[in-house]
């Protein structure tokens, strides 16, 4: 029997749903608490990275850091998440993604209990870099287990998976509200999500899908496995797109309606509020709608629904304008990550951990361009312009969108 024929381990296309993987994804218990597993560790992601990302006020006066300092952290972390990535996939390949998702929980978790603990700017440093590495073994992990359980369904569910992650976000964001409002100490609030991830690594296994890894080798140990670039390249230039939008309204929407638009200190934060509220809503319906009128409809018309609400974000005369415009972006460009990802497991059907680990790089290399370039741009002339970046970037999702419904390729055919 093929690997994985047990486990329904069927190529997975928009276009040809298989009646035996839809039959097991509709009547199979164990693979629903599969899908709940991998969900649940999506929302563990989204909560504790905003959970760390909205303590940047407190970290700095804790450590006494500057927004220099602050800005070579994130920095790192994205360059050190790269590297995870890869190791997520060198994990998945020798053991199983669910070994690779599980290990890179536990080490995220352990790395926020050491940032909670850490006595002075050495330590915040090292265990933030730490921490870097774990961030990118778990979205590698958690999107691998997303596109193998989404296999096993034979239809789209991925975009729901990420669903979760918003909603973690969402969660973490008001806990730190929360948290503050009580006067917990620093120390405190982000120990305890730290502690709940590490609790979710030691039971993981017992909910996540078990996929045999890409033990891909020829005879004498030479790898028999190449992952054509070019689709990969063109799946990661639409995650840039989308990374450099979605790192520019988490790190400089709020500030844009504060220091741009004269927005008080108590509204400013709604614009990255509303982009995460309706990025959840189109993540929860964007299955449905792949399902109704495909990919790459999809794609396109989520562009151009981005574009429009960063149109109006940048022509905005008003905070309310602004926020009203990020809420569009949300609507529209959210669902380009997960169709992503999605795409992987069409492209390399039974090889599609390497495929999500190096597409999932490019995740990175847009937060890098999206917080440098706006950021940029706004010191040396006005925020205003700088989201001009991610607008471009957005019509370029156009001319990608072909990209989301990639041809199979037999990668071991790749080889011969």
């Amino acid at each position: 029997m093929p690997r994985g024929a047990d486990e329904g381990d069927l190529p997975y296309s928009a276009h040809m749903v298989s009646s035996q993987a839809a039959r097991i994804g509709r009547v199979n218990p164990g693979l629903r608490r599969n899908r709940a597993g991998a969900g649940l560790a999506f929302g563990a992601q989204g909560l504790l990275f905003a959970v760390l990302l909205t303590h940047v006020p407190q970290f700095k006066a804790t450590h006494q850091l500057g927004d220099g300092a602050i800005t070579v952290v994130i920095l790192l972390v994205s360059i050190i998440a790269g590297a995870g990535s890869v190791g997520a996939e060198t994990v998945a390949g020798r053991l199983t993604s669910r070994t690779a998702l599980q290990a890179g929980l536990l080490w995220i978790g352990l790395a926020a209990l050491a940032i909670a603990a850490a006595p002075d700017r050495l330590v915040f440093f090292v265990a933030f870099i730490v921490y870097g590495f774990g961030l990118g073994a778990v979205d590698a992990g958690t999107n691998m287990q997303a596109v193998a359980i989404q296999s096993r369904y034979g239809r789209t569910i991925l975009t729901s998976f990420h669903a979760y992650w918003s909603a973690g976000a969402i969660l973490g964001a008001l806990y730190v509200a929360g948290t503050e409002r009580l006067h917990w100490t620093l120390g405190w609030s982000i120990a305890l999500p730290g502690a709940l991830v590490v609790a979710l690594s030691m039971i993981a296994d017992r909910v996540l899908l078990h996929t045999e890894g890409d033990r891909s080798e020829v005879a004498g140990g030479a790898p028999a496995v190449v992952v054509p670039w070019r689709p990969v390249l063109m799946l990661g230039a639409a995650m840039v797109c989308f990374y450099v939008t979605d790192a520019g309204a988490g790190s400089w929407s709020t500030t844009y309606a504060h220091d741009v638009l004269k927005a008080s200190s108590a509204l400013a934060p709604v614009a990255y509020a509303a982009y995460q509220a309706t990025a959840l809503l189109s993540r929860i319906a964007g299955d449905r709608v792949v399902r109704r009128i495909g990919v790459e409809p999809t794609v396109r018309i989520g562009a151009l629904i981005g574009t429009a609400g960063l149109v109006l974000a940048i022509c905005a005369p008003s905070p309310w304008l602004a926020i009203v415009g990020f809420g569009i972006v949300g609507i529209g460009l959210p669902v380009v990550a997960p169709l992503c990802f999605s795409a992987c497991g069409t492209l390399a059907p039974g090889h599609a951990d390497q495929v999500v680990a190096r597409v999932n790089v490019f995740n990175y290399l847009g937060s890098i361009i999206g917080g440098v370039a706006i950021g940029g741009i706004g010191t040396a002339f006005d925020l205003r312009y700088g989201f001009i970046v991610p607008a471009v970037l957005a019509l370029v999702l156009l001319f990608l969108a072909p990209a989301f419904n990639p041809k199979p390729v037999d990668l071991q055919a790749v080889t011969q």
